[in-house]
């Protein structure tokens, strides 16, 4: 068997196991073993598992990774949360669908301060789906926009896929988390569109908030965000001024948390403890399958698969936009049944040589990437953001109820998947600004 096959063989091998649910780090870092072993001897696929994983562990932009999640950590459990969706929902609660679109942008202020998807959603399902139902919305309305608009944590800054994703393309980390901010923004203004539209036309699905308020409660409710907004001017202004590094910017980041916490008079021992905890259990969970990815990346580079992909790609897709077509079937197909992390670490190794070879630019494909990691944690059979929302609302609300209502959101997703395709500048005109 010739080297490329032997490569092309564990990925269909790698794909089957994950089908099989076997642990993605397991799946990777045994296949590509096994395939080091069978193209270069026993003795390189040791040697290989012993200096690799270190050398990408010590890679010292990792380092942001547990400092973002115990940043998110602190913000959740010290009830941040809480403050975010009650100023939220006095400021839009009138509005056609209010809560909903109150929802929707608190999900994406809560994204900005933690950067992972499962939290946000996990957190804001606790707190706005109860409320939603309370007055009356449309179930699928209810969990539909909890679930989309938490998907928001992995788009907009920080994200630790997009930190992985600069490690793996050798990308500007900072220029990556910079490129995501208008296309989550514009993600959460197509959402509120199309929920204030849904509503104005069938009044049924969300009810009209009779409550009023004035403008003094208004602005009260705003004083408790403060905490969230200067965690965000802090991290993203800093990223973008270039006074802080993407890892400075995490651990400042964790560093203000305690700060604010402590200073709200929230930062009790169960707090620091619940938030070590699940960021040390995460990073190690993310970490281990980073180093399986890894392995797979050598095994790639061994047999030649990127090279003769990219031998195929420069001969017959004369026009980059096919790529990006192929590329964006291949994201949502394997988004249906895998993991978003797996899906980005299987897939970079093969995929960026594939870019490379046609000269297209690697923050913009970044975006569109782990926009279609978004996408597939949203779509059936698995549809991982689903089944979050759906274990914190229990009976209250069914799977395919869920699904039903998260059909709208990922029909927005068209919208804005076609727009960041058609026009590159709005995932790059910020970065770009950086260096002007």
């Amino acid at each position: 068997m010739s080297s490329v096959a032997i490569g092309f063989s564990a990925i269909a091998a790698v794909l089957i196991l994950l089908a099989l649910r076997a642990p993605i780090g397991v799946a990777l870092g045994l296949v590509s073993l096994v395939g080091i072993w069978a193209v270069r001897g026993f003795d390189v696929a040791i040697g290989t598992l012993r200096t690799i994983p270190f050398e990408f562990a010590a890679n010292w932009s990792l380092s942001a990774i547990p400092m973002f999640i115990l940043m998110g950590a602190i913000a959740h459990h010290s009830g941040i949360t809480v403050a975010l969706f009650s100023a939220a929902r006095l400021w839009l609660g009138r509005l056609p669908g209010g809560l909903a679109v109150a929802t929707n942008f608190a999900c994406a202020g809560f994204a900005a301060a933690s950067g992972s998807s499962v939290a946000t959603s996990a957190a804001m399902g606790r707190i706005a789906i109860p409320e939603m139902l309370r007055q009356g919305y449309d179930k699928g309305l209810a969990a539909g926009v909890v679930t989309s608009a938490g998907t928001l944590g992995a788009l907009i800054p920080p994200s630790i896929l997009f930190i992985l994703y600069g490690i793996f393309a050798e990308q500007s980390i900072t220029r990556l988390l910079i490129a995501g901010i208008l296309p989550g923004l514009l993600t959460a203004g197509i959402y509120a569109a199309m929920i204030i539209v849904r509503c104005q036309i069938n009044p049924a699905l969300a009810p009209r908030v009779n409550e009023q308020f004035s403008m003094a409660e208004k602005m009260a409710a705003l004083a408790p965000v403060w905490p969230l907004l200067l965690l965000i001017s802090g991290i993203i202004g800093g990223l973008y001024t270039g006074i802080v590094t993407p890892t400075e910017a995490g651990a400042f980041g964790a560093f203000l948390a305690f700060i604010i916490v402590a200073v709200q008079g929230r930062l009790t021992w169960q707090v620091i403890k619940d938030s070590v905890v699940e960021a040390t259990s995460a990073t190690a969970r993310l970490l281990f399958v980073a180093v399986g990815a890894i392995l797979l990346s050598h095994l790639m580079a061994l047999t030649g698969v990127p090279a003769y992909l990219g031998s195929i790609v420069g001969d017959y897709a004369l026009d980059p936009i096919y790529l990006v077509i192929g590329a964006s079937l291949i994201y949502v197909i394997l988004g249906m049944f895998l993991d978003p992390l797996g899906i980005l670490l299987l897939t970079l190794p093969i995929m960026l040589p594939m870019f490379e070879a046609l000269h297209l630019d690697l923050i913009w494909l970044g975006v569109l990437v782990v926009k279609y990691l978004e996408i597939g944690l949203l779509t059936p059979p698995v549809g991982f953001q689903v089944y979050v929302v759906k274990s914190v609302v229990g009976d209250t609300i069914s799977l395919e109820t869920i699904f039903r209502g998260v059909g709208w959101f990922l029909a927005c997703e068209v919208v804005i998947m076609a727009l960041l395709i058609a026009y590159p500048e709005i995932s790059l005109v910020l970065p770009n600004l950086m260096y002007d």
